[in-house]
């Protein structure tokens, strides 16, 4: 029979035998957060696959549908969503492909690119939320969710973000 173990256990076990006691706590809070990223990720695209979006494309609609005329200029975008500009034009060009927002450029600025959603991205973007909100918002594996959020604020903030 296989005995299971606890792998970020074990390695706090190994870095405290190793003499590296004062990093232990640390790399197990690091390497729990980057697993606890992985799986959530996985219940995130299940949630979104039926709809053909990735996260990055989804976040991309539900700001433009949050907004008052359903467009942004790409740079606002970008910076809204805290990603790289070529992140932002990736996700865009495949829902400009998909049918879900246009491009266009600023009758004030021709320098500057819009995005804005269509009527199929505001259908999909709401259907896609109801998925994540009953598979994944509402039910997040945690029970206190609020103070592991003001957690992880605090890290946050320590590595520079402005978080209110």
């Amino acid at each position: 029979m296989l005995t299971r173990m606890d792998p970020i256990r074990e390695a706090k076990r190994q870095w405290i035998a190793h003499g590296w006691a004062d990093a232990a706590d640390g790399m197990a809070l690091v390497t729990s957060l980057v697993r606890v990223h992985q799986l959530v990720m996985e219940r995130v695209d299940a949630a979104l696959r039926p709809h053909d979006l990735s996260f990055a494309r989804y976040e991309v609609l539900r700001l433009l549908s949050f907004t008052q005329e359903g467009q942004l200029p790409m740079a606002k975008l970008g910076s809204r969503l805290q990603v790289h500009p070529a992140s932002v034009t990736s996700a865009v060009a495949r829902l400009e492909k998909q049918g879900f927002v246009r491009r266009s450029r600023s009758d004030a600025d021709g320098r500057v690119v819009l995005a804005a959603i269509t009527d199929a991205g505001r259908e999909v973007v709401e259907a896609a939320t109801v998925s994540l909100n009953t598979e994944v918002f509402e039910k997040p594996g945690i029970e206190d969710v609020p103070g592991v959020t003001a957690l992880l604020s605090q890290l946050r903030a320590a590595s520079g973000d402005t978080v209110d």
